[in-house]
């Protein structure tokens, strides 16, 4: 059996929709973020501004 390589998932932001890239993601303790607002627990109150996507804290 051969292992697969994850290049996508979904961003670690429960509330967010957003599905992210691994090589272009932002990492944060061990997870994987779509923004700076999602990386950030959307301390700031903004969302990730993704098109289709309303997360926010």
């Amino acid at each position: 059996m051969t292992a697969a390589t994850v290049t996508q998932m979904k961003c670690a932001c429960p509330s967010c929709l957003c599905i992210v890239n691994v090589s272009d993601a932002i990492s944060k303790e061990g997870k994987y973020y779509c923004s700076d607002a999602c990386a950030k627990g959307h301390s700031e109150g903004a969302g990730c501004s993704h098109a289709g996507c309303g997360c926010h804290a």
